[in-house]
């Protein structure tokens, strides 16, 4: 479970998220939507622990983390996965190494990181383009480097940010479902951003509805679909 309580972070006279108070289930998808501007990514990097709140206070299960330094900071960012929309692949590597990569920061035999990207290269569908440049992969093959890439360490949370923004429909219902398939198998918490409610729709269990740096409703997916109760709810569901 993450818990966020009371989060508020400002930059300069522009408060980007106020006093947030959020529950993510262990082991859920839960997505967090909002309007561009509305405060999505700042909510982000709190919870992936990449900046620290103004005021408020960040737990996963019961261990406080926003006030983590040093070689504790490090390791619990070790236990978390991250996909953007703009894939961020290093262009001199071909899908294996972009894969290996995080095993190699952390010190990973050799022989044991070649077989758990071969492992990942199946287990996202892409095992036929193990040496291919990102030149030569589409958006979505793209973006299942990208997958097994976050997942190479075995993180407890994946965090999706835009995921499939840059990516044309098909493609967007292949991610999502790649990312349905992997959490159903692994047992893995997903938090997704997006600014689209059909996203959300299609992989969440549960959502929050940020506007202006408010958290405006959350709840299960069908309730907010079903019964939005705030204007900026209606306005992304009827868009």
């Amino acid at each position: 479970m993450i818990l966020l309580k009371e989060i508020s972070k400002s930059y300069g006279t522009v408060q980007a998220v106020r006093k947030a108070d959020l529950r993510v289930p262990a082991g859920s998808i839960y997505g967090i939507i909002g309007r561009s501007g509305a405060g999505k990514s700042t909510l982000l990097r709190i919870m992936s622990l990449l900046e620290p709140p103004d005021k408020g206070e960040v737990y996963y299960r019961e261990e406080r983390v926003d006030t983590l330094t040093g070689k504790a900071l490090l390791e619990r960012r070790r236990k978390m996965g991250m996909i953007f929309q703009n894939f961020n692949l290093l262009g001199s590597r071909d899908a294996a190494g972009n894969i290996a990569y995080p095993l190699e920061i952390a010190g990973v035999h050799k022989r044991q990181i070649e077989k758990r990207v071969d492992e990942l290269l199946e287990m996202v569908d892409i095992r036929d383009k193990r040496k291919a440049r990102l030149r030569e992969l589409s958006g979505g093959q793209k973006q299942r480097v990208a997958i097994a890439r976050a997942l190479a360490v075995n993180p407890e949370v994946l965090f999706c940010d835009e995921a499939t923004s840059a990516l044309d429909p098909q493609t967007t219902r292949s991610i999502l479902a790649l990312i349905r398939e992997l959490h159903d198998k692994l047992k893995i918490t997903v938090i997704l951003i997006t600014h689209q409610m059909s996203v959300i729709r299609a992989v969440c269990d549960e959502v929050a509805v940020l506007d202006e740096g408010l958290i405006a409703e959350q709840g299960p997916v069908d309730s907010i679909f079903n019964s939005p109760k705030t204007e900026a709810a209606r306005e992304l569901v009827y868009a």
